[in-house]
């Protein structure tokens, strides 16, 4: 999975997450409005440092770099550096305020923000026979299965986080990658989004699939596609809420204009009733909303 992604030709070297599957980031600008609202309590909370950093981690084209440089009150940009990390080359037409890094910066003072990264950190698969769970050894140019045996790291985590099922994404590589993460932090949040699950609810068969061109595809460890994973983000260390209420929270409401505005204004009125319909996608109960936010602060 490490190298179909990560690897001199994998995926995500390659390609930019946008033209193969939509985030909340691209579904609405609220989204990123949002953040900066956050950002700012962030800023408030460490008594308006003279520099006050944001962080993208996992940040593919850009653009919510972009949006929290551009949504970001005059008494903040002056004082904001924006870092955007990612293995892809940096992005056309980028703003040069936006730095561009294939690593977290050491000592952030300011709000690390990883909108859908845990879930392309590569993670093992196992599945349960009758002599216990197994490890899954997949051919990567096939994708034919065949099984192995697990490490005792392997195995305590299961047994902590996942100790039933059929199949299950053994999650210890997450926890380590948002430790990693938050142990970045001089001061202030490290937040991460994703599809999640806790331990009361694990997916019997897991999560583990491929994703090219807007499509769920055969999960292949050959390069041609997306890998990912839902994260068991109760296993990280930290706060964790639902995105729907994360962003109710920050103002998000997703409220239909009024209807006399249709009259007075209806140029206006359609404007407001789409941005109300984008906002009400980021907080739908069964889709965006349901999102996990996972926040840790110092």
């Amino acid at each position: 999975m490490r190298q179909a992604l990560y690897g001199a030709d994998g995926f995500y070297r390659r390609e930019r997450p946008h033209r193969h599957f939509r985030t909340s980031v691209h579904a609405s600008p609220a989204f990123g409005a949002a953040v900066t609202r956050l950002l700012g309590e962030v800023d408030e909370r460490l008594g308006r440092p003279q520099v006050i950093e944001f962080v993208d981690m996992g940040a593919g084209d850009g653009l919510l770099a972009s949006q929290v440089l551009a949504d970001a009150p005059a008494n903040l940009a002056s004082r904001l550096r924006v870092t955007a990390v990612d293995l892809s080359a940096r992005p056309e037409g980028l703003d040069e305020r936006v730095r561009w890094a294939d690593a977290v910066p050491d000592g952030v003072t300011g709000l690390i923000f990883a909108n859908e990264w845990l879930d392309n950190v590569p993670v093992d698969v196992a599945e349960w026979t009758s002599e216990g769970p197994r490890l899954v050894l997949v051919d990567p140019a096939s994708g034919k299965e065949r099984l192995g045996d697990l490490d005792a790291k392997d195995r305590d985590w299961l047994e902590r986080w996942w100790p039933v099922g059929e199949r299950a994404e053994i999650g210890w590589p997450r926890d380590e990658a948002w430790a990693g993460l938050v142990g970045r932090l001089a001061a202030g949040m490290a937040v991460a989004v994703d599809y999640s699950h806790v331990r009361s609810d694990r997916p019997p068969m897991g999560t583990l699939i491929g994703y090219r061109d807007g499509s769920w595809v055969r999960p292949v460890p050959d390069g041609s596609c997306d890998l990912t994973a839902h994260v068991a983000l109760d296993a990280c260390a930290g706060t964790l809420t639902t995105q729907r209420e994360a962003l109710l929270r920050l103002g998000v409401r997703g409220e239909r204009p009024p209807l006399d505005q249709a009259r007075r204004d209806p140029a206006g009125y359609l404007r407001a009733l789409s941005a109300a319909s984008a906002e009400a996608e980021l907080i739908d109960r069964e889709g965006l909303g349901a999102f996990g936010w996972l926040t840790c602060i110092r």
